[in-house]
């Protein structure tokens, strides 16, 4: 085989590697932008309100009993009854919880990022099921309860945009800053003043309030009730629907969306997680079942990119291949400074897109970088060959390659299954084309091309 030709191969091979470079320098500009623009989130959410997560309500009793002991003295041997006092809580589930809530969204700016917000406007009831002396059956004597309340856990309160009041059958209790309860965290909670002649018998407590709250991102809730149903509906048509239950019913249109979740004791088994997050501490899997709504938007313009990205190499070496195969087949001759030009006008189709991306569409930044590149590769290419039509043929070639990329890009799905079928197919285009070549009769070009 001609030495020259094994000689250009060697550095056709160095300039791909050596444009990885540039390539791994877009990279990392990608993944700084990418910070930059979420720490501009943080703080628009730090200014406003984080994500939100509703846990309850909760009846909580607080309580505390008389513990007798009997011990023997150490010096005189002699039996002696100790009395001490502990205190604890007694902790109800809803019996049943009812959630409807309309949202609303909004974007708040900060120089070229945008934040998503939403307004929701809820109302929950429902009622518990208390048992008679709050399901005390031993030593109830040695127990004095104190003043029961609702408690309710809001992840970040500086979203609540209402006076909180509780109805309580015909009455209406004001809700008071803070959960009054370390399992829950932040959030609400109101007194809830009983007789002591009720507490000795079962009672049904009703409860209902309104929830205006502001949050950034994700809204998600905790199915605390026996049974948990929960409505909600907003005028986002792109939800992503997070947490450990899906909706059972949902709708999506264009102008937002609407779900139902349904959920019991049985597939949730909260009471179960509520007693180990009091009596052992671990709050896991009480803390952790939720279900909810992100309002993240789905078009990001930076994942997009890093996804663009990823094929650059397999952009590279397509281009220089259909150079090669141009100077094998039509004796030509490629300067691999011309080689490298090209291969640059490559790479700044992701640095173009990547700026573009962050001031409109994804779609249309993509088709401004990927025309601009294509038009001055063919420019170039037309002349580099020296025939205007061999140049309209690769350009059409690589706008063909710019198109499936983007398909790929939209197609997260199939997009192996349509990589692996247009490397096939230009493997195929390839062999047929050469398939009566004599790769060891190549000799010198005859054409030298500046």
């Amino acid at each position: 085989m001609n030495p020259n030709l094994l000689i250009k191969l060697g550095a056709i091979a160095a300039l791909i590697i050596l444009l990885m470079i540039p390539i791994i320098m877009i990279d990392g500009m990608i993944e700084e932008r990418q910070e930059l623009r979420d720490g501009v989130l943080e703080d628009i959410a730090r200014s406003s309100s984080h994500s939100q997560k509703i846990t309850g309500p909760l009846l909580v009793v607080p309580y505390r009993k008389t513990v007798r002991e009997w011990k023997t003295h150490d010096k005189t041997g002699e039996r002696y009854l100790e009395e001490n006092e502990v205190s604890g809580r007694v902790y109800f589930l809803p019996e049943r919880l009812a959630v409807g809530g309309e949202i609303g969204t909004e974007l708040r700016a900060r120089g070229i990022y945008q934040a998503r917000l939403f307004h929701s406007n809820s109302r929950l009831s429902g009622h518990f099921e208390v048992p008679a002396n709050f399901g005390v059956t031993e030593d109830l004597g040695d127990f004095r309860f104190g003043e029961p309340f609702v408690s309710v856990g809001i992840s970040d309160i500086r979203g609540i945009k209402n006076n909180l009041v509780l109805e309580q059958g015909e009455r209406k209790l004001a809700f008071q800053p803070g959960s009054a309860d370390q399992l829950l965290g932040a959030g609400v909670h109101a007194p809830l003043p009983m007789a002591v002649a009720d507490t000795h018998q079962a009672q049904r407590l009703d409860f209902a309030f309104d929830l205006l709250l502001q949050g950034t991102g994700e809204l998600s809730i905790a199915p605390v009730g026996r049974e948990t149903q929960v409505d909600l509906s907003a005028d986002w048509p792109h939800p992503s629907f997070i947490g450990e239950y899906l909706p059972s019913e949902r709708e999506i249109t264009a102008k937002g969306f609407s779900a139902r979740w349904q959920t019991s004791f049985f597939a949730t088994n909260m009471e179960e997680a509520l007693n180990d997050c009091a009596n052992a501490g671990d709050c896991n899997a009480f803390l952790g079942r939720q279900f909810g709504v992100s309002f993240i938007d789905p078009v990001d313009q930076y994942l997009k990119s890093d996804r663009a990205l990823k094929y650059a190499l397999l952009f590279i070496a397509l281009t220089f291949a259909g150079f090669f195969l141009f100077e094998v087949l039509k004796r030509l001759s490629v300067h691999p400074v011309q080689y490298g030009l090209v291969g640059l006008s490559l790479a700044m189709f992701y640095l173009l897109l990547l700026s573009l991306a962050e001031h409109m569409a994804f779609a249309q930044a993509y088709s401004l970088a990927a025309s601009a590149c294509v038009l001055l590769i063919g420019f170039y290419v037309s002349h580099v060959l020296h025939s205007w039509l061999r140049g309209a043929g690769f350009t059409a070639a690589l706008a063909g390659l710019y198109a499936m990329l983007y398909a790929l890009l939209s197609a997260e799905d199939y997009a192996l299954l349509m990589g692996s079928l247009l490397v096939f197919g230009l493997l195929a285009a390839v062999m047929v084309l050469t398939r009566k070549l004599d790769w060891y009769g190549i000799a010198k070009p005859t054409t030298t091309l500046a």
